[in-house]
């Protein structure tokens, strides 16, 4: 019953276990694979504004996946998020979808000028 008004509060507790295992690996992977990856990780925590407990999980999850085999192959850093990492942090986020926390301020900036046009008829 306790966990159940926690997690209403809270979120998830699995899902934090789940996403601090997810870190615990990128934290684990070998240079420069570590440091690339907690840059993309900290910008994605930034800009990814997703609001979806199970999405966010997924994507760090996947994110650690993608690092830990670019590390056992050898890839390169550059291979992986190309010439530009913001876009390629970005279209990552992007490609998981999901509800963002700006979409509510979108819909409020679209409510506010239907307002004023509703209001502005004759």
């Amino acid at each position: 019953m306790a966990t159940k008004w926690l997690e209403a509060i809270t979120g998830s507790l699995e899902q934090k276990k789940q996403y601090k295992q997810a870190k615990a690996r990128l934290e684990s992977l070998p240079e420069p694979y570590a440091t690339a990856a907690e840059a993309v990780n900290r910008y994605l925590m930034y800009f990814g504004g997703v609001v979806d407990g199970d999405v966010i999980v997924r994507m760090f999850v996947d994110l650690a996946d993608l690092w830990e085999r670019a590390a056992i192959d050898g890839t390169p850093v550059r291979e992986i998020v190309g010439e530009d990492p913001v876009e390629f942090a970005e279209t990552y986020a992007e490609s998981y979808g999901g509800k963002r926390w700006i979409d509510k301020e979108r819909a409020r900036l679209v409510q506010a000028f239907d307002a004023l046009e509703k209001r502005d008829r004759p």
